[in-house]
């Protein structure tokens, strides 16, 4: 019996290669990537291509939503504003009521909206998406909350027959226990990239590799990509 469809949101990070490995169990994957004119735009697409690659996924979608460049308000997209070095203190905290500078404005409900529409047409049941709450940098759009309420929304604004969910495999997880499933489940983190910074080697000391590195420490592991400077966060 062939395996229901569901959409994947990849993005070429490690959530969601461990996300994309936990879909691949149960479900007959597509794979979404959007490029909305971030700084390691490129990069992040090779790690998408070669994800997909990997998994052996035919069916993929590449989509444009340059309007969140254009808007700006994110160290992501607008280059005048600084992308900050990590603080440990305050990012392994998650001091929930600071919100970084790497926040882009409603990023996931416009990724997501996206996912819906492409769900619809060709029929996947479940839309799986990377996110972290618990050990994540602080972004509001990355709590179950949100999650939930999306849900509704999507059940309100489709067809009757429509019944599609979001799911968010990693979101209760530790980016540790994220790499240590991601290890079980033979994830290819070798292929992933996660610094806001470069897209050659990976800077070391943004959020985004601070968070990975931590994670592999206290995992116990190695991390496979190479990186400018490898601190000890833990």
């Amino acid at each position: 019996m062939s395996k229901p469809r569901a959409v994947v949101l990849v993005s070429g990070g490690m959530d969601s290669c461990v996300t994309a490995a936990i879909a691949n169990l149960e479900y007959n994957p597509a794979f979404l990537h959007i490029n909305y004119g971030q700084r390691t735009e490129r990069r992040e697409l090779k790690a998408f291509r070669a994800l997909a690659d990997h998994f052996g996924i035919g069916k993929r979608l590449i989509a444009e939503l340059t309007h969140l460049n254009k808007i700006g308000g994110s160290s992501l997209t607008d280059k005048n504003i600084r992308i900050t070095k990590a603080d440990p203190e305050k990012l392994f905290q998650a001091v929930k009521n600071e919100i970084p500078t790497s926040y882009v404005p409603f990023r996931n409900a416009n990724i997501l909206s996206v996912a819906v529409s492409w769900a619809e047409v060709i029929g996947a049941q479940k839309i799986f998406i990377g996110a972290v709450e618990e050990d994540s940098s602080g972004y509001p759009d990355c709590r179950k909350e949100f999650y939930d309420a999306f849900n509704t929304m999507i059940d309100l604004g489709t067809k009757p027959e429509t019944k599609i969910t979001i799911v968010t495999p990693v979101i209760d997880l530790k980016k540790s226990d994220i790499v240590i499933r991601g290890k079980e489940l033979k994830a290819p983190f070798e292929l992933t990239w996660s610094c806001y910074r470069n897209e050659d080697i990976a800077c070391g000391i943004c959020d985004s590799c601070a968070l990975r590195l931590h994670a592999f420490q206290i995992a116990g592991m190695e991390d496979p990509i190479p990186y400018l400077i490898r601190p000890k966060y833990n």
